[in-house]
């Protein structure tokens, strides 16, 4: 008797291994299952194509973290570390990027219309092709990042540090662009018609071919730009900085120049 007695506490303990190994087997796998609970809890930053909409990630630290083609429109990442971090394709309409390290991070393809990136640093970054129509880019850096034909149309990107920035077909259509510093800018075939360059510093950049129509120039410093082939139709260079600026086979049609006379 006393043997089947030790036979039947042995097969209890087993049995009670067992079962909460497999809980924690199971605990583990749920966990797993759901990188979006893991990244909102600060334990991973892998979240392709998460759904994170209108999440509150302020202030994290998701350095190099994917998060291609996730949705986080409407969520709040104030001031969070994203240097480096993969956000192609990813749907960040209307989210608050205000102060925001993006250094560096890939944005290709990314959807950032109507979002807030107030003095956020997008410096080095990705930008291809992204849709930032109607952000509020104020006071941002976006130094020597790539914007190729992206939509920047109706955009603040006033006091925008864009030193060497990529801007190539770029639509900046209707964007106040105010007193922002685009020094050797490259901004080849980009729409610019409407857009407000008021005291803008375009030292160096090239304008090639860009369309510059009833633009406002009025002060700005073109000194040593390329505005060859430039539409300049009904554009504003009232005060403005030409010296050096080369403006062979530019269309000046109704243009206000710089001594306040309008070219015919």
């Amino acid at each position: 008797m006393p043997s089947r007695t030790i036979s039947n506490e042995a097969m209890t303990r087993r049995l009670l291994v067992l079962a909460f190994g497999s809980l924690v087997a199971s605990a583990v796998v749920g966990r797993a299952a759901d990188p979006a609970a893991d990244l909102l809890a600060g334990h991973a930053k892998e979240c392709p194509k998460c759904d994170l909409a209108g999440a509150n990630l302020k202030r994290f630290d998701l350095r190099e973290a994917n998060l291609a083609g996730a949705s986080l429109a409407g969520a709040t990442l104030h001031g969070v570390n994203l240097a480096g971090a993969n956000l192609a394709g990813a749907n960040l309409t209307g989210a608050n990027l205000n102060k925001t390290d993006l250094k560096r991070a890939y944005l290709a393809g990314a959807r950032l219309g109507e979002a807030m990136l107030y003095e956020a640093d997008l410096s080095g970054s990705d930008l291809t092709r992204a849709d930032l129509a109607g952000a509020m880019m104020g006071s941002s850096h976006l130094t020597f990042a790539t914007l190729d034909a992206a939509n920047i149309a109706d955009a603040d990107l006033a006091d925008a540090q864009l030193h060497g920035v990529m801007l190539r077909g770029a639509d900046l259509s209707r964007s106040d662009l105010s007193q922002t510093t685009l020094r050797r800018a490259e901004l080849m075939g980009a729409h610019l018609e409407g857009a407000s360059l008021l005291r803008a510093d375009l030292r160096g950049a090239d304008l090639k071919r860009a369309d510059l129509r009833n633009a406002d120039l009025m002060r700005a410093d073109l000194t040593g730009a390329d505005l060859s082939g430039a539409d300049l139709k009904g554009a504003r260079l009232l005060l403005a900085k030409l010296t050096d600026a080369k403006l062979d086979d530019a269309d000046l049609a109704g243009t206000i120049m710089p001594d306040g006379t309008t070219h015919q």
